[in-house]
């Protein structure tokens, strides 16, 4: 899988994998965001995500309270969307293909994420050690 958001970038990428820019396009396939993967490997990448979306279950349902895995989830994904500046959790949920219902409907979801959410706060106040 590569990303290129412009011509010289999708040139680089074709070279990269031995593919002609105008001339393969059929052994390519277009990914959100300026994504691009070989259609050769596609069935490796739909694999490789379904085991993750397992891999992140099983973790999910093995934190018994919320305040293990899921508060550690939550907040990585807090921080990597700028939590503690947008005040929104949104686009953290996205990232780990959860909405607000998903979230609403699992006791441990809602409380591993509002740790998370407070646990950003203190570190933004600077009150976390």
């Amino acid at each position: 899988m590569r990303f290129a958001f412009n011509q010289e970038q999708f040139q680089e990428m074709m070279k990269e994998w031995g593919l002609r820019p105008k001339l393969d396009l059929d052994k390519i396939a277009r990914l959100p965001f300026g994504g691009f993967v070989q259609k050769k490997d596609v069935p490796l990448i739909r694999d490789t995500f379904s085991r993750h979306r397992e891999e992140l279950q099983a973790a999910i349902d093995a934190d018994p309270t919320g305040e293990g895995f899921i508060k550690d989830m939550f907040l990585c994904e807090l921080e990597n969307h700028e939590y503690s500046y947008t005040g929104t959790s949104e686009d953290a949920l996205e990232a780990l293909g959860l909405s607000y219902e998903d979230v609403a409907a699992n006791p441990k979801l809602i409380h591993g994420l509002e740790l998370a959410e407070k646990e950003c706060q203190l570190l933004q106040d600077g009150m976390w050690m």
